[in-house]
């Protein structure tokens, strides 16, 4: 995928858990992610420690200003979630090149879909190759909270 703002170089996409930052994933998502507002640091890190997770790292400091979480049974099925780009380095493509890691990284596991939600950012994720769901009456939900 070819990064249009010329900026990507400035940044790098990691699955490594140990470069994770917690305590910063949990503060963007409960204060400022419209489906994660109010989630408490327990189940944010349960959360982590579940799924795999994507983190976008300025290259020159190494600061976390992105992240991803992915869901998966790594054969047949996969959920990205809690996509969040820190609000400081918005616009440079970070959200598109975090789903793009994704798709990349899940693309040999040969799974038959990979799923998300959002309200608000369908061309982000058209840029990577996401699309509207063809017939979204399958779907079912169970809410239980």
């Amino acid at each position: 995928m070819s990064d249009p703002t010329g900026t990507w170089a400035d940044y790098e996409i990691s699955c490594d858990p140990d470069r994770l930052d917690p305590a910063r994933i949990h503060h963007w998502l409960s204060t400022d992610a419209y489906w994660a507002l109010g989630r408490s640091r327990e189940q944010q890190d349960r959360a982590i420690a579940g799924s795999l997770s994507f983190g976008a790292y300025e290259r020159a400091s190494g600061r976390l200003v992105g992240y991803a979480r992915v869901v998966t049974d790594h054969a047949t099925f996969a959920w990205l979630c809690d996509v969040y780009v820190d609000r400081d380095v918005r616009g440079r493509g970070l959200g598109t090149a975090l789903a793009a890691a994704v798709r990349d990284r899940l693309a040999p596991l040969g799974l038959r879909r990979v799923l998300l939600a959002t309200d608000d950012a369908h061309g982000v994720y058209g840029k990577a190759g996401f699309a509207p769901i063809t017939d979204p009456e399958k779907l079912m939900v169970l809410k239980t909270g």
